[in-house]
This record gives C-alpha cells, structure tokens and sequence, in this order.
C-alpha cells in the first residue's frame, strides 16, 4: 500500500512540470490538477475525466489513480484528460459545476457535459466502454473507419 501511495503521490507531485515557462499547461498533458486548469481549454478537444476526493489520502481516490495510471494509453486513444480535485476548500470550477460528495469520478464529452458520475473507483476498462458509447466518440470512430476505408 505505501508503494502504490507513493506512486499516486508522486504523479500529482509531477502535474505542475506539465506546465510551461508561461505558465500555460501543456495540451497533451494527460494528468493536471483542477487548480491549473479551465474546463473550456478543452472543450471540444479532449474529453475530461475529473476524479474527486477530500484529500489525496483518500483510499478510493488512491485506487482510481492507480486504475488510470495503469492504463494510459487507452485514455490517451481517447483524448481523456484526467484532471484531479483533492481540495474542496479550494472551490474549482469542476467542484462547483458537478458537486461532488466525497470521492467521484465523473466523465464529460467534449461539449463539457456530464456523461457519467460514478461514486467509487472504476476501472479503465469501463470507462473507455461509457466514453465509446457518447455520440461524439461514435462519430470519431465512423470517421477513422471512413478514413482507414479510403472514403
């Protein structure tokens, strides 16, 4: 448990090197805090994934970092952002828009609309599932279809 912790500690610890010198964060960041960011940096462009808790300590929060690190490059193929709420004193724009009790996981389309709010840790399997299911990833996958197809 103290490696997995410190592995989760590590990676939110890394966040801010996503950053450049202007303080702009880096679009193909896959893991930032909810702190650094807006929601309409990504809107039509990736598709987050906000993962909240009351504190990184939290075991829920600690297993669902430890689900999507496992798994990158399947959220990668999707254009997934996760993007990390510990503090609730803080008052993120994610906090405030989605109203999380606790751990949550939520997962927004491109459009920034809630997609789906789950109150425990789900695997990365599943979450790929929701998000091929939204109509906006069943049109990319027609497209890459088309495209691979020659149309």
């Amino acid at each position: 448990m103290r490696r997995i912790r410190a592995i989760v500690i590590a990676c939110l610890f890394t966040l801010p090197v996503a950053a450049d010198a202007n303080g702009a964060i880096d679009p193909d960041a896959l893991f930032v805090t909810a702190q650094d960011v807006e929601l309409k940096q990504f809107q039509w462009k990736k598709r987050p994934v906000v993962v909240f808790a009351d504190s990184a300590d939290d075991p829920a929060f600690t297993e669902q970092m430890e689900l999507l690190l496992s798994r990158t490059e399947e959220l990668e193929m999707r254009d997934v952002v996760v993007i990390t709420d510990t503090d609730p004193d803080a008052r993120s724009e994610f906090r405030m828009k989605l109203r999380p009790r606790g751990f949550m996981l939520a997962i927004l389309g491109k459009d920034g609309e809630l997609g789906l709010r789950k109150p425990f840790p789900w695997h990365v399997r599943e979450i790929t599932r929701s998000i091929d299911k939204m109509p906006d990833r069943q049109r990319e996958i027609r497209e890459m279809k088309d495209r691979a197809s020659g149309r």
